[in-house]
């Protein structure tokens, strides 16, 4: 079944600080967007990865593909939400085949877990990562706040995995301020969210104690 990854680089990172986009800035002496690209080459050969970039950082981001020579790596231009970075990534694809949609900045995302979220979409047509909170959580309400049970509660992640042809279908409705994820468009064509289990170490790089996080995980990892 041929393989798709869309990595969404399309952020300017304002809460990172900096010059540059997070995607972009330097973890043990690699732009976070590289950790991204290798963990999906090393799951898969044969992927296919179409990386979702401003386009005036097309030069940045074709140095890194140069670093995977042989591998079928392209890019193409984001827009101005999500949504629509994420709809171009996906008129690059085709209709068949599997689908990872994945977040550049979650830079930590295992080979293990985007084979898991492969198995479990070919089963159950969708792979959404997963975490429990562990903190108390609260919500705003009419009258204050208040506490909810933190048990039912799950963190998600990326890679979101989808079968080519339910993902593309999702996305021709028109883009609304409540689709914070992929998992929120099709779910709102009525399809059932698959949640597997995510992976703590699966960090989102946003401010710069993310990439002390990131270098330490790096670290236990090796």
């Amino acid at each position: 079944m041929e393989k798709f990854a869309i990595i969404v680089a399309g952020g300017a990172g304002v809460r990172m600080g900096g010059s540059i986009p997070k995607q972009f800035q330097l973890l043990k002496g690699k732009p976070v967007l590289w950790y991204s690209v290798k963990a999906f080459t090393e799951a898969f050969p044969d992927i296919q990865i179409i990386i979702v970039i401003p386009a005036i950082y097309q030069a940045r981001s074709e140095a890194i593909i140069n670093e995977f020579p042989k591998r079928n790596i392209k890019t193409t231009t984001g827009g101005d939400t999500r949504f629509d970075s994420v709809k171009n990534g996906l008129n690059c694809i085709g209709d068949k085949g599997i689908v990872f949609i994945h977040d550049a900045v979650r830079c930590l995302v295992t080979p293990k877990l985007i084979y898991q979220c492969y198995e479990s979409a070919i089963e159950k047509g969708n792979a959404i990562p997963a975490v429990a909170a562990t903190d108390t959580i609260r919500i705003e309400t009419t009258g204050g706040n208040k506490q909810i049970d933190r048990n039912s509660v799950r963190i998600i992640q990326t890679p979101q995995t989808f079968y080519c042809k339910d993902i593309k279908a999702a996305f021709t409705q028109e883009d609304d301020p409540y689709f914070t994820d992929e998992a929120s468009v099709i779910e709102r064509k009525g399809v059932k969210i698959n949640l597997i289990d995510g992976d703590a170490g699966n960090i989102k790089i946003t401010r710069p104690v993310d990439l002390l996080i990131a270098e330490k995980i790096l670290d236990e990892r090796r």
